[in-house]
């Protein structure tokens, strides 16, 4: 977009006014309001799983909500702080913007920084980052366009599929299972492949996904769920469970499957944002699992997952089924809801 055109004023960005009621509308344009921000011109965004809740109703908004939080694209303007990146270069950031120089982040949990603060924002064609320096990271050049999809992909949920294979402990040789088969469980498949597993378990129903898991590495599919699910992973598995589960849904059922699909000993990865999941103390104390996940501190991994897509060693991109422009971000979310799209990627 050309900004002197529009004078830095006025855009059109997404906003959620209720459940299923997404509007693209006029909105001011983001500036410079403290010298550590960035403003940035989207090349793409898209739309979350997470962005669901909302959307359904599910988590309630307060009053009309501009919507986003994944994004890459070209620096456009920096504050007079900024000094890791300048205008004219291609930046991807988490949906956290962190100072990367706290303890929790230099602890590596940048989505636990003491100075966070969420973006919001990002479906649009400008975007204003928080903390620049501390939350986007510089690609080795501008992209070709094919790389684009992978690059943004990064921002969140290739990242949060790291993060919950990370967490679990995936090892070589090891064998993990995935519980969900949206982009983060599909990726959490790829970085399990990644990171050396050898048997790589994606639990999905769905013929589309269930293909996609198979070529990013998965080796068996398992379709039940809940108890039915558990058994057939302890059958495979020779009564004893998996070393590693990467929970991706955030559903009380779906923790269940991790946990107890988890041999004695193994380690459950969980970054599905909780919505009614209640644990057992009982349960969990006897299960001798590990649990560990949360936000995915995406910042952490950003240089090593950009070099992995720039050299040609992983395609997270092919999570994005349907793409649409921005101004048909309603549709996104329709086909988002209704299960016809894994994921939507959105361009300006």
């Amino acid at each position: 977009m050309n900004t002197q055109a529009i004078g830095r004023q006025t855009i059109r960005g997404t906003v959620l006014y209720g459940p299923r009621e997404i509007r693209f509308e006029e909105r001011d344009a983001p500036t410079i309001l403290e010298p550590t921000d960035a403003i940035i011109r989207i090349s793409a965004t898209c739309v979350c799983g997470s962005d669901l809740w909302p959307y359904r109703g599910i988590s309630p908004v307060a009053g009309p909500s501009p919507m986003g939080h994944e994004y890459c694209g070209i620096v456009d303007e920096v504050g007079s702080a900024v000094t890791s990146v300048k205008p004219g270069q291609f930046v991807i950031g988490s949906f956290f913007a962190s100072d990367n120089t706290c303890p929790n982040c230099q602890a590596g949990y940048q989505s636990s920084c003491q100075h966070k603060e969420f973006v919001t924002t990002a479906q649009a064609p400008l975007l204003r980052v928080p903390l620049a320096d501390g939350t986007l990271v510089a690609t080795p050049g501008v992209p070709s366009e094919d790389l684009v999809p992978s690059l943004l992909a990064l921002s969140d949920v290739m990242g949060t599929g790291w993060f919950a294979a990370h967490a679990a402990n995936v090892k070589p040789g090891k064998t993990v299972v995935v519980v969900g088969d949206g982009a983060v469980g599909l990726l959490g498949v790829l970085s399990a492949r990644q990171m050396g597993a050898k048997r790589i378990i994606a639990m999905s129903r769905n013929e589309s996904r269930q293909k996609l898991a198979r070529e990013f590495g998965a080796t068996d599919i398992v379709t039940q769920r809940g108890d039915e699910g558990v058994a057939r992973i302890k059958e495979l598995t020779k009564g004893i469970g998996a070393d590693s589960a990467l929970e991706c849904v955030g559903t009380q059922e779906s923790m269940m499957q991790a946990i107890r699909a988890t041999r004695p000993g193994g380690y459950v990865g969980y970054v599905g944002v909780p919505h009614g999941v209640e644990l057992n103390g009982e349960e969990l104390f006897y299960s001798h699992v590990h649990l560990h996940g949360g936000p995915a501190p995406v910042r952490r991994f950003l240089p090593e997952l950009i070099d992995l897509v720039w050299n040609g060693k992983i395609n997270p991109g092919k999570v994005f089924d349907l793409i649409l422009p921005l101004d048909q971000v309603a549709e996104g979310y329709r086909a988002m809801d209704e299960r016809r799209a894994i994921k939507v990627l959105l361009r300006p």
